[in-house]
């Protein structure tokens, strides 16, 4: 009886399992990264907005603390976003004629609240306490970068489950004295020694809870 699959068959096949398996594992890496991409994440992209307004120039320049806008973000899970009123506080008198602070003005007028574009923003399964962050030592510049350097707005974190797993495994690395939660700028030269003093002082719980998925999907 002849022989129905040639003798090189067997080759093939070796070669095309271990080709599949070498393609399905590169295809995976790709798709991996693909997902941890800025174009994905949105991490550096500055979005457009109503008004361009820079954060560098009124925390770095005029030395305005978070708080003067971000008014409920020691209290509630939404760090707030600032009325026009605000704005009008100083806007009314400098730079009050400026084309580029139209948008505001009419907002003030109208009694409408300008509709800002987020930047950082989570999917709506994802619960995130600002207040509970703050009152455990996490520096805003922890999340969001050095704001105080951007002219324009950006994300500068992923924001993904991963980056927060990272931060809640391992809080003695950027928990940071209460004081200085709103400071920029702030580096602890002793993080090593500090970090767990203040993990233990401000009683934060172990990796166990903090990593549970319900702490942030509810």
């Amino acid at each position: 009886m002849s022989q129905i699959f040639h003798r090189s068959t067997n080759t093939i096949s070796r070669v095309t399992i271990y080709a599949a398996v070498f393609f399905i594992a590169g295809l995976t890496w790709v798709l991996m990264a693909l997902d941890r991409a800025p174009y994905t994440t949105g991490q550096g992209v500055v979005l457009r907005q109503p008004v361009p307004f820079s954060h560098e120039h009124h925390v770095a320049g005029l030395g305005i603390d978070c708080r003067y806008c971000h008014t409920s973000v020691e209290t509630s899970a939404f760090a707030g976003l600032p009325p026009t009123s605000t704005c009008m506080n100083c806007h009314k008198m400098i730079w009050a004629d400026s084309p580029m602070l139209e948008p505001a003005r009419a907002s003030f007028h109208s009694g409408r609240p300008i509709v800002w574009t987020r930047v950082n923003d989570l999917p709506d399964f994802v619960y995130f306490d600002h207040s509970i962050h703050v009152a455990k030592g996490i520096g805003c510049a922890s999340c969001h970068g050095r704001v105080d350097t951007m002219p324009l707005m950006r994300k500068t974190a992923s924001l993904q489950m991963e980056w927060c797993l990272d931060c809640h495994r391992h809080p003695e690395r950027h928990v940071r004295p209460r004081s200085e939660v709103f400071d920029m700028a702030y580096r602890a030269d002793d993080q090593q020694d500090l970090g767990p003093r203040l993990v233990k002082a401000y009683r934060i719980r172990g990796a166990a809870d903090l990593t549970s998925c319900s702490t942030c999907h509810r």
